[in-house]
C-alpha cells in the first residue's frame, strides 16, 4: 500500500508516491512557465499546469511498481485564482500570487472594512497577494469572464474538481484567500455580500473531520495507471503541508522552506492576531493540523531569484549537469570562496516579500568588481536571500514569537552551503529531514489520515518524519555575516526611493 502526495507549486509540480513508513518508492517533476502579459502582472495557463501534473502522476506511480496508492492529497500554492466554466475548464489564464495589478482594489477594500478589521477577520494583511481583490479585479475589468465564470478556483479545487468530481477546497487554502473568517471556520458571507461575490460560486469546504473529498474517478485511474479505489482527500496550502511533512505540528514549532519563494511557518494554538505581525505583513491563517494555525514570512524571490541566474548565466553549467549528472546549483556555486562575499544583493526581483511587502521594490546588487565571477554572483544571491529571512525571524522574534530551531525544508534544503549560511547569518539550528520534499510527504499523510491509514496527523508525523542531521551555528561564520547583515539592513531603505523614481513613468 502507497500514498501519493501531489505538490502544485508556482514553476513546477511533484508527483511523489510513499510507503507508508515514508520512504519515497517513486516520484516525477515537470516545470512550467510564467507569463507576465503587463508589468506587474503574473499569469499562468492553468490547463497546462493540469496536463503536466497528470504527466507527472503517470510517471510516478509507474515508478512506484506494483504496490497500489491507496489515497492521494494536494499541496498547492496559495492566492492564485481561476474563473472557470460549468464544466470546469479555465476561462482564462490563473493570475498567480505573486501578481500586482490590484492595487485599487485593495484601496477600495481599506476603503470600505479598514485594514485592521480585515486582519481581524482573515488573518491576511491588505496586499496584492491576496485572492479576495484578484476576484475584485476580474469583476471590474473582466465583465464577460466575470459573467461567463460558474465558479472562481484556487488550484487546490480546480484540480479536486477533476480528480474527485466536486470543486473542494480545504479549510487551509481558504483561510489564505482573504475571504473566509478565522474565528468562525467558514466563508466570511458578509463580507463576500459586500462585494458582490455569491459564495456559491466558490467551492465547498472540506469536512473538518474527515476531508475526505471522494475518490479518483475511474476513467481519471485508468489514464494514470492506477487500477485500485483511490481516496481523495483535501490538502491545503503548500507551506502548511511542508510544516506538516516536516514535523512542525506543535506549538512553537518553527520550519523555513525555501522553494520558488522562502517562507518560514510558525506553529500556534491560537491565531495570533496582533497588530504588530500586521504592520509587519505577517499573515495568519489554519494550519492542516486540526486546532493550530500559522503565522508565515515570505520572500517572493526565494529559489526563483537563484533559478533566475542559473537560466539567464549559467547555461555551460547547465549542459554540464545535464551530461554528468549533477545539480546544476552545485557547479554554479562550485569554487565560491568562504565566509561573505563582499557583495549586497536585495532579492526583491518580484517586489519584497514581508516585512515590507512592497511591490515597487526592485532588486539590486551593489559592490561589482571585475573580480566578481560567477560562484561569487551566486553566493551573494544566497547571502542576500538570507539576509532577508533574519529579517523575518526578527521580527517575529520581537512580536513575542520564540523560534529555537528551524525545520529546513524544500530545494535549498539540499545545499550544504545554504544550510551553513542560514544558521551562520539567522543564529539558529537547522534540522533537516531525510525527506525534504515535505511538501508532498505533508500532502501524502492528510491523504493516509483520511483513508485511515493512521488515526490523526501526529500519530502519522511519528511513524513517518525523522530528522537526518542538524546544521549548527559557527562563531566564525555568526561573527562575520553579522557584521554584514548591518550594512545589509540599510540597503532598503537607501534604494527604495531610487527605485521609485527609476520607475515612476508607469513601466514599474
Amino acid at each position: 500500500m502507497s500514498l501519493i502526495g501531489l505538490d502544485i507549486g508556482t514553476t513546477g509540480c511533484k508527483a511523489i508516491v510513499f510507503r507508508e513508513d515514508g520512504a519515497i518508492l517513486g516520484r516525477a517533476m515537470r516545470e512550467y512557465a510564467i507569463s507576465t502579459p503587463q508589468p506587474g502582472w503574473a499569469e499562468q495557463d492553468a490547463e497546462r499546469v493540469w496536463l503536466l501534473a497528470c504527466e507527472s502522476l503517470r510517471e510516478a506511480v509507474a515508478a512506484a511498481g506494483g504496490d497500489p496508492p491507496r489515497a492521494m492529497a494536494l499541496s498547492c500554492q496559495g492566492e492564485a485564482i481561476i474563473p472557470v466554466d460549468k464544466e470546469g475548464r479555465a476561462l482564462r489564464p490563473a493570475i498567480l500570487g505573486m501578481d500586482t495589478r490590484t492595487g485599487e482594489e485593495n484601496q477600495w477594500l481599506d476603503e470600505q472594512f479598514g485594514a485592521e478589521e480585515l486582519f481581524r477577520r482573515t488573518g491576511m494583511p491588505l496586499h496584492t497577494i491576496n485572492t479576495l481583490p484578484k476576484i475584485l479585479w476580474l469583476q471590474r475589468h473582466e465583465r464577460d469572464i466575470w459573467r461567463e465564470a460558474a465558479q472562481f478556483l484556487l488550484y487546490e479545487d480546480f484540480f479536486l474538481r477533476r480528480l474527485a468530481g466536486r470543486a473542494t477546497i480545504s479549510h487551509c487554502l481558504a483561510s489564505r484567500s482573504q475571504m473566509y473568517d478565522l474565528g468562525a471556520g467558514e466563508w466570511a458571507k458578509d463580507l463576500l455580500d459586500q462585494c458582490d461575490i455569491d459564495p456559491k460560486r466558490l467551492a465547498l469546504l472540506a469536512p473538518k473531520r474527515t476531508a475526505v473529498v471522494g475518490t479518483l474517478q475511474k476513467q481519471l485511474a485508468g489514464e494514470l495507471g492506477i487500477s485500485a479505489d483511490v481516496v481523495i482527500a483535501a490538502g491545503g496550502h503548500d507551506q502548511a503541508c511542508a510544516a506538516c511533512g516536516c514535523g512542525a505540528t506543535e506549538s512553537g514549532l518553527a520550519m523555513v522552506s525555501t522553494g520558488t519563494a522562502e517562507v518560514v511557518e510558525v506553529a500556534m494554538a491560537e491565531p495570533a492576531i496582533a497588530d504588530a505581525l500586521r504592520r509587519g505583513n505577517i499573515s495568519v491563517y489554519r494550519h492542516v493540523v486540526p486546532g493550530l494555525y500559522l503565522a508565515m514570512t515570505l520572500n517572493h524571490s526565494g529559489g526563483l531569484l537563484l533559478r533566475w541566474f542559473r537560466d539567464s548565466f549559467c547555461e555551460r553549467q547547465i549542459e554540464r549537469a545535464r551530461m554528468e549528472g549533477e545539480d546544476p546549483y552545485d557547479l554554479i556555486l562550485q569554487g565560491a570562496s568562504e565566509g561573505p562575499t563582499g557583495l549586497l544583493v536585495l532579492p526583491h526581483f518580484s517586489g519584497s516579500g514581508t516585512p515590507w511587502l512592497d511591490t515597487e521594490s526592485k532588486g539590486a546588487i551593489l559592490g561589482l568588481t571585475f573580480a566578481a565571477d560567477r560562484p561569487t554572483v551566486a553566493k551573494a544571491i544566497l547571502e542576500g536571500l538570507t539576509f532577508e529571512l533574519r529579517i523575518n525571524l526578527d521580527l517575529l522574534r520581537s512580536s513575542g514569537i520564540e523560534i529555537d530551531e528551524l525545520r529546513a525544508v524544500g530545494g535549498g534544503a539540499r545545499s550544504d552551503l545554504w544550510l551553513q549560511l542560514k544558521a551562520d547569518v539567522c543564529g539558529v539550528p537547522l534540522r533537516v529531514p531525510e525527506v525534504t520534499e515535505a511538501a508532498c510527504l505533508g500532502a501524502a499523510l492528510l491523504g493516509g489520515v483520511a483513508a485511515g491509514v493512521w488515526p490523526d496527523l501526529r500519530s502519522a508525523v511519528a511513524q513517518t518524519v525523522r530528522a537526518k542531521r542538524l546544521v549548527e551555528p559557527t562563531e566564525v561564520g555568526a561573527r562575520a555575516y553579522g557584521e554584514r547583515f548591518e550594512l545589509y539592513k540599510e540597503v532598503y531603505p537607501i534604494l527604495r526611493p531610487l527605485h521609485r523614481c527609476m520607475f515612476d513613468d508607469g513601466t514599474s
